[in-house]
């Protein structure tokens, strides 16, 4: 999508993060993630079980191999562990969009590691 190359990025802001005793080297980790106008994520994977749900506006997702989603507040998505995050991005050059992602990953990985 033209334009969407000099958008802001997305701003992250970590809500809560947990061990998970049952499951050695795993941990919960809750993100609030806020897509200014515009927003655009770049192609990544989180190798973690993502939850996402939306609180404000609305976003456009896809993981490779799935279909391309809108998503508006009180609609949820999921991304596993071995899917590449192909489009991510605010549905709106105007309002900006707020979303929770409730992560279950390995202790001290990374968010998001960006694919070529």
């Amino acid at each position: 999508m033209p334009g969407r190359l000099m958008a802001q990025e997305a701003k992250v802001t970590p809500l809560m993060s947990k061990d998970l005793a049952e499951y050695p080297g795993k941990e919960g980790l809750m993100i609030m993630v806020e897509y200014p106008p515009g927003s655009a994520d770049p192609i990544h994977r989180h190798n973690a079980h993502a939850f996402l749900y939306v609180l404000e506006d609305s976003i456009v997702m896809q993981v490779k191999g799935g279909k391309q989603v809108t998503l508006t507040p009180g609609q949820t998505f999921y991304e596993g562990p071995s899917d590449v995050h192909i489009v991510g991005h605010n549905a709106s050059n105007t309002k900006p969009a707020k979303f929770i992602v409730f992560l279950v990953k390995d202790k001290d990985a990374p968010v998001l590691i960006p694919v070529k």
